[in-house]
């Protein structure tokens, strides 16, 4: 007398097949959307990675915690009167970004790209042992009278002079400050535009991870690294 057929080990296994062939293909599909996105920014930006995460306040309401800012070399295309890719504030009349006159420039403060980098807006441009005293925002040079009194006055080397449009002074002023004014080797690019709220993605990752969040800052996260940069 015969049992009752039941599939065998192998037909079980030949029945769960596909549904695991579909699995695959979606995740690597899904990979490679997203490596060709990626690839295509770089090739659009010229930077590697393209997009940062806005981590603190001090560029609002023009650029706002959680925002995700795409940065682009800043010779690719540079507006008018450009020094080294960047128009400055001082320089840009006519020429807005992020509702102001002025570049918004990503760098490494002093140049050490180990440390957090800054995302503020280029204000002026100045050369070495420059007096830049009376080309200053007198709002912004932290009660200074004259460029004895003004930190970085005369001009440590040639660079530009950043703030943050919420902040109170550039980040050349101060006893302890933000940075020397940026030489140009130092700037990492250009911020062209925003998406808001897409940035806290990559600052829930980070804080996961760990955070790297700077006091008075604007701190901003690689949207593809576990890097910050911040406009303090």
């Amino acid at each position: 007398m015969s049992g009752e057929d039941r599939p065998s080990a192998s037909d079980e296994r030949d029945d769960d097949s596909p549904d695991l062939l579909v699995y695959v293909t979606d995740i690597v599909g899904s990979a490679g959307a997203v490596l060709l996105v990626g690839l295509l920014l770089f090739t659009v930006s010229g930077v590697w990675p393209p997009l940062v995460a806005i981590e603190s306040p001090s560029m609002d309401p023009h650029i706002e915690k959680g925002d995700l800012v795409f940065v682009m070399e800043e010779h690719r295309f540079p507006g008018p009167d450009a020094q080294y890719g960047v128009v400055t504030a001082d320089d840009g009349d006519g020429y807005v970004r992020f509702e102001q006159p002025g570049d918004v420039i990503v760098y490494a403060p002093d140049g050490n790209t180990r440390a957090t980098p800054i995302i503020h807006r280029a204000m002026l441009y100045v050369e070495a042992d420059e007096d830049w005293y009376d080309r200053a925002d007198p709002g912004a040079i932290g009660g200074a009278d004259n460029c004895a009194q003004l930190t970085n006055c005369p001009a440590p080397h040639a660079g530009f002079i950043t703030k943050g449009d919420s902040n109170g002074r550039y980040d050349q002023v101060g006893v302890s400050p933000i940075s020397d004014p940026v030489k140009p080797s130092w700037v990492v690019g250009t911020a062209e535009w925003r998406v808001p709220f897409l940035g806290e993605i990559r600052l829930g990752y980070n804080q996961a991870a760990t955070a790297s969040v700077t006091e008075n800052g604007t701190p901003v996260t690689n949207a593809t690294q576990n890097a910050t940069a911040a406009a303090r």
